[in-house]
């Protein structure tokens, strides 16, 4: 048989190594599905320990928070203000990650009795100033400790002026160190260069929650309060909720935390949650990472981006279930706006890209305009660089100064082409594959040259062919439900961690229908069996798919299907290739 005809999309298939003792191995070892077992072995796990952990670890399974470097000076100075009733700043970032840290260490403090404000910032304009901001806010607040979330690590100079108003400054951050550390009384970040603490991955509300952590420790321990004051457990749902919107990696210790954090969703006593779910038509029961992703977070997202991020926090921390209401509508109000805004952006960039194609003969897409709406653009800078596969630095010019974000592919880490070009940038920050800048927009084509000249030095054409890793070959006759209750121990699903993506070779019994006008239902045999499979945006593929009796091989994810109570094995088609004799 003659392979590839033609494929839908300009997709790389990457198809599993064999490694048949292994597999065989962890057949043995775990009990579990030999597709499951393939999974695993594809996902490159080398030890049943591994894997153990991967399966089966629970959140006495977590690291230490005293790892953490400088995690006793931040104890110790937190106690420090309790004991002596001062008030505390909780300053965060304005995304869902700096949001949901922001509530977890703001009612923390408050369960334990102290005075906690907090502070988000707008930053829907390109002003460069982060932190001092909120000088006033804390002077006028009289607050003598600041606490950054998800924020701070590249703000040296400006914590130096918090710390010349005689506030004394602790950053938890998650983000790369990108110039010089900031002086303060003790900086959280698994990143710092020289870090104790064994995961790297943690989001920016994760280390908020090591911070509650140690110091519920720290307190229970030295008999300050009783074991049964604070059950951490309470603050999973922030934990999840940020973790996922920021794109953390679901590996190691993210996993348990969002594991454990969807289940708190059916007991959150957050009652804004509870309403912004009900708008988002998702039962708390059933809460899971796509939920999270595409109708939770933006939701929370759009206020840092066109609105204000404070009500965020606000909604996170309500009681009165008639003001959550109105506040869960006005985001969602601010989401369709954001939308719509998205929108406009979107179809101006690319309309650019179109009228302009000698630019995707680089191998970097480097774009700004006064036009675009800076909260917007991270999501620009994302849909670009997936729709091209290569990396994308959209920036939006207001006054002068440039705000950009950055979204790039494996291949291209971003940090070492930004610090080697530090001289041309007010500032920047992030991580090596989502970043953000801002800059004079004088410099702009100076930096636009140097960044593609690095792209195109570092890549070669084949990483610009986006990737479909698989990661087990299947016949029908192992689609059961067996096999689906057993690849549930590899969920929660999300980055860093895909939902399995299983081939097999099928004929198509009739022609594919297009269904909810972007959509391709798909009725596929093999062996006396058929299934249906559905392709999400694939209807425009339909005209190549409708001979009969059509050789297919298709790369799919299985999940359950229920339609008027009634369960079946329906396959989400992702690519598909077609054959012939």
């Amino acid at each position: 048989m003659k392979e590839v005809e033609e494929e839908h999309q300009n997709l790389l298939w990457v198809y599993p190594e064999n490694k048949q003792e292994w597999h065989q191995k962890i057949v043995s070892e775990f009990n579990i599905h030999p597709v499951t077992a393939q999974v695993l072995v594809s996902r490159g796990f080398e030890t049943f320990e591994e894997i153990y952990d991967y399966l089966y670890a629970k959140l006495p399974n977590l690291h230490s928070p005293d790892l953490f470097m400088d995690m006793d000076k931040a104890v110790d100075r937190i106690v420090h203000a309790l004991e002596r009733n001062e008030n505390i700043l909780i300053y965060g970032d304005n995304d869902v990650d700096g949001i949901t840290g922001t509530t977890l260490l703001v009612e923390f403090i408050r369960l334990l009795g102290g005075n906690s404000y907090y502070y988000v910032p707008h930053r829907t304009t390109a002003s460069p100033s982060m932190i001092t901001d909120a000088i006033s806010y804390a002077i006028e607040k009289e607050c003598k400790l600041l606490i950054t979330v998800d924020c701070g690590i590249t703000a040296a100079r400006e914590i130096e002026e918090v710390v010349k108003n005689n506030i004394d400054v602790i950053i938890s951050d998650h983000h790369e160190p990108t110039d010089k550390i900031p002086n303060c009384i003790a900086t959280l970040n698994p990143k710092l260069i020289n870090s104790t603490y064994p995961n790297r991955d943690l989001t920016g509300v994760g280390v908020a929650f090591k911070l509650a952590h140690a110091l519920t420790n720290h307190l229970v321990s030295n008999g300050k309060i009783s074991p049964s004051m604070i059950d951490l457990k309470r603050f999973l749902d922030l934990v999840a909720l940020g973790t996922i919107a920021d794109m953390g990696t679901l590996k190691g210790e993210n996993r348990v935390l969002v594991r454990y954090g969807l289940r708190q969703f059916s007991e959150t006593r957050r009652v804004g949650i509870v309403k912004l779910m009900e708008i988002c038509e998702v039962k708390p029961s059933e809460v899971s990472t796509t939920d999270i992703a595409s109708k939770i977070a933006p939701r929370l997202n759009s206020l840092g981006r066109i609105a204000d991020p404070m009500k965020g926090v606000e909604l996170m921390l309500i009681h009165d279930s008639v003001e959550a209401t109105h506040l869960a509508q006005e985001l969602d109000d601010n989401n369709t706006q954001r939308q719509q805004i998205e929108r406009r952006d979107t179809d101006d960039v690319e309309a650019y890209i179109e009228s302009h194609p000698q630019i995707l003969q680089e191998k970097a897409l480097v774009l700004h305009s006064d036009k675009w709406h800076p909260g917007i653009i991270p999501i620009i800078a994302a849909r670009i660089s997936k729709l091209y596969n290569r990396p994308t630095l959209i920036i939006a010019v207001e006054g002068g100064i440039g705000k950009g974000s950055i979204r790039t592919i494996p291949e291209f880490p971003l940090l070492p082409s930004m610090r080697k070009n530090h001289d041309l940038l007010m500032n920047f920050g992030g991580h090596d594959f989502a970043a953000g800048l801002m800059i004079k927009e004088e410099n702009i084509l100076k930096f636009k040259k140097a960044f593609i000249a690095s792209a195109n030095k570092v890549l070669n054409n084949d990483d610009l062919l986006p990737k479909l890793h698989l990661d087990a070959r299947v016949e029908f006759k192992d689609l059961t439900f067996e096999l689906l209750d057993s690849m549930q121990l590899l969920e929660p699903h999300g980055t860093g961690n895909p939902p399995p993506i299983l081939y097999t070779d099928v004929t198509q019994a009739w022609p594919p229908k297009v269904v909810g006008k972007t959509h391709l239902k798909l009725y596929l045999e093999q062996d006396d069996r058929m299934l249906e499979g559905i392709g999400f945006g694939l209807s425009e593929h339909r005209s190549k798919l409708t001979k009969k009796n059509l050789k297919l091989q298709i790369a799919f994810t299985p999940h359950v299907n229920v339609f008027l109570n009634k369960s079946s094995i329906q396959l989400l088609i992702k690519d598909f290739k077609i054959k012939q004799d």
